[in-house]
């Protein structure tokens, strides 16, 4: 069966129009406005030259960033973006040439963002958690014709040979110093502003995978469309000219999608560098946020502050407290919305499927543990390993159709398609409440004794104990029984492996409960967020903090 028909029933323009107009995308504009409009997409297209050019044209005076140096109208990101343009074009790059960019949250990556999408250039985002090694190998397979990093990295790039690099993020300023490395800031003052003719092509978005069980793989996007938006606005409140206070880093799908909104949404993106949680709470105060995009790990380091530390904080203009990249622990999104409210939307998806559900304040309320339904113009179905769709309540491999698929790791490879929709890489199931339920990575089941376990579950159930912080469980070798788990826990206060053992007999099957438990002061996780089970797979007891 083709995708195309399930797509054309969901995504009807009926409803696609009903939620742009909720969301105060489809306003009354001038016809003056209507044309320049048309002819700006025409030429520049959906992503982000075409977008922020649109904003240039509709709404040029309304902040669009604001980060520590201040703020940007979106006039003025236009011109900017033209300025770099211009200089990226005399330094030799063109249409078709890949220009990595390696920056933290802040206008850098926006400059970067647009100046080289204005020219047909491909984006490809490096993760700002890479060590030296994994850098060099990334721009040794995808070969960008220049990099623009934050001065922080640019000792990482020592062992490359990557023709042309720029500063974003600076402590200085001025023509270059002994490095001979140019500040994208000196280009932007140096080079005219004016707009520039359309190039014959559209840049490409190339976002890295998060690499948690092996190499990041580069896994390229053409420009999503208004679908995309529709998709993700039909389950997440969030309305034009909004101000949002994105935490999550721009260089990974959930953050960077926040930022492609707003040259829809004509959002204000309020950014900090670096992520601290009081910081977050203070930027979205003062800031008058009234939507956060975060990870959950953001939301965890939050919650974890004193009691006294969050009562201080108003954050009822809040409206919306956007989270993903990684399932919610134990009752954390219960905490979180005692705390601050019932805003709070998950959603589960990945690079290579883009959105697949969204569990919002009322099924985080009723079932914690789902990942909620899908959104508009999505299909996911449950099947087993055959290819048959499974009935509600039994658990099969997680398939996702929509718009937004990815078409293929830029190295090679692909994920599982089967009748249209791709495999997510997830086992779960559709529970009797029409809620989806993620039941860990297909790639980490264990069968232990013959049963099959997946550490997700057990993880979950660790979280839950009110005295572990978070947890991790992976699948280790077993003369006896094939595979055992292992539990690796970050605990407050006094506990102990009989005490936990105890706590999963209680809530799990047997089979489920770990046979070892190593307790350290931190999970290893990259910059999303994600707990890195390939690190963890090289550590046993003997690695354990001193208790």
């Amino acid at each position: 069966m083709s995708l195309d028909p399930l797509l054309s029933t969901a995504a009807n323009g009926r409803t696609a129009a009903q939620v742009l107009v909720k969301s105060g995308v489809l306003r009354p504009l001038l016809p003056s406005q209507l044309i320049t409009l048309g002819r700006v997409l025409a030429a520049w297209g959906t992503g982000p030259a075409g977008g922020f050019h649109a904003m240039a044209v509709l709404d040029p005076d309304r902040d669009g960033l604001v980060d520590e140096l201040g703020s940007l109208t979106f006039e003025q990101m236009h011109r900017r973006g033209n300025a770099l343009a211009r200089a990226l074009a005399e330094r030799g790059v063109g249409e078709g040439d890949a220009v990595a960019v390696m920056c933290r949250n802040h206008r850098g990556f926006v400059d970067a963002t647009l100046g080289v999408a204005k020219l047909g250039a491909d984006l490809l985002y490096l993760n700002t958690a890479f060590a030296g090694p994994q850098l060099v190998d990334v721009l040794e397979r995808e070969r960008p014709r220049a990099v623009v990093l934050d001065e922080e990295f640019a000792g990482l790039l020592d062992d490359t040979e990557v023709p042309l690099r720029l500063l974003a993020w600076t402590e200085r300023s001025g023509p270059p110093d002994d490095d001979g490395l140019e500040t994208i800031e000196d280009l932007v003052q140096r080079y005219p502003d004016a707009d520039l003719a359309a190039p014959k092509r559209h840049a490409r978005i190339v976002i890295l995978t998060s690499g948690t069980t092996g190499t990041p793989k580069a896994a390229p996007r053409n420009e999503a469309g208004i679908g995309a938006a529709v998709s993700l606005l039909s389950r997440i409140p969030l309305r034009y000219g909004m101000r949002t206070h994105v935490a999550a880093p721009l260089f990974h799908t959930w953050g960077f999608a926040h930022f492609m909104l707003s040259a829809l949404m004509g959002e204000t993106v309020v950014l900090r560098r670096k992520f601290d949680p009081e910081e977050c709470l203070r930027a979205t105060e003062s800031e008058r946020c009234e939507a956060m995009v975060v990870i959950p790990v953001m939301l965890q380091r939050i919650l974890a502050l004193p009691q006294e530390v969050l009562d201080s904080y108003d954050l009822t203009r809040v409206e919306v407290v956007a989270a993903s990249g990684s399932a919610l622990p134990g009752d954390l999104a219960l905490s979180w919305m005692d705390q601050f409210g019932d805003n709070l939307y998950n959603l589960y998806g990945s690079t290579e499927v883009a959105y697949a559900s969204v569990a919002g304040p009322d099924d985080l309320r009723e079932a914690p543990g789902s990942a909620g339904r899908p959104p508009y113009a999505t299909v996911v179905k449950i099947l087993d390993d055959e290819g048959r769709e499974l009935p509600d309540g039994q658990p099969g491999r997680i398939f996702v159709g929509n718009k937004m698929l990815f078409e293929g790791y830029a190295g090679g490879g692909h994920k599982e398609v089967r009748d249209g929709l791709m495999a997510s890489g997830d086992v779960g199931r559709f529970g009797l409440d029409g809620r989806l339920y993620v039941e860990g990575r297909d790639d980490e089941m264990i069968v232990s004794g013959g049963e099959n376990v997946f550490p997700a579950e057990v993880e979950d159930c660790l979280s839950r104990h009110e005295r572990v912080v978070e947890a991790a469980a992976i699948g280790v070798d077993d003369p006896d029984y094939g595979q055992r788990l292992r539990a690796f826990v970050v605990a407050t206060g006094e506990v102990g492996e009989d005490e936990l053992r105890e706590w999963v007999r209680q809530n799990l099957a047997r089979y489920k409960v770990p046979r070892e438990f190593v307790f350290l002061d931190e999970l290893p996780r990259n910059a999303t967020g994600k707990i890195l089970k390939r690190e963890l797979a090289d550590m046993g007891p003997e690695r354990q903090h001193d208790r």
